[in-house]
């Protein structure tokens, strides 16, 4: 078993949102997201994944299939495999998700 703080993997880029690894195993990845105010990860698909993402700091606008929402700290968005998804900063603050993925495409 594997044990971190996920309060310690912030890290924010003027540049580009930054992807913060947490664990990584064979079945699945769970990382952390930082996302300054006009950051995104742009909508896309992975063929055979679950993906979810769960805000724990800000407000972000998920995009999931053909919804679009905006989601704050405790909410969950996730996407069934092959369903495009995505998120946007477009507050005025920064934005921390915790984001999972089954099974891992990395492996």
């Amino acid at each position: 078993m594997g044990i971190t703080d996920s309060t310690r993997q912030r890290r924010f880029s003027a540049e580009k949102m930054q992807k913060l690894n947490l664990f990584e195993t064979d079945q699945m990845f769970c990382d952390v997201y930082c996302l300054r105010p006009g950051q995104a990860q742009h909508v896309h698909t992975h063929a055979g994944a679950t993906k979810f993402y769960y805000v724990i700091e800000g407000e972000g606008l998920f995009t999931v299939g053909e919804r679009r929402e905006r989601l704050g700290p405790g909410a969950v968005a996730w996407s069934e495999p092959d369903e495009p998804h995505g998120v946007a900063n477009e507050s005025a603050g920064d934005l921390v998700l915790l984001v999972a993925m089954a099974p891992n495409p990395n492996r």
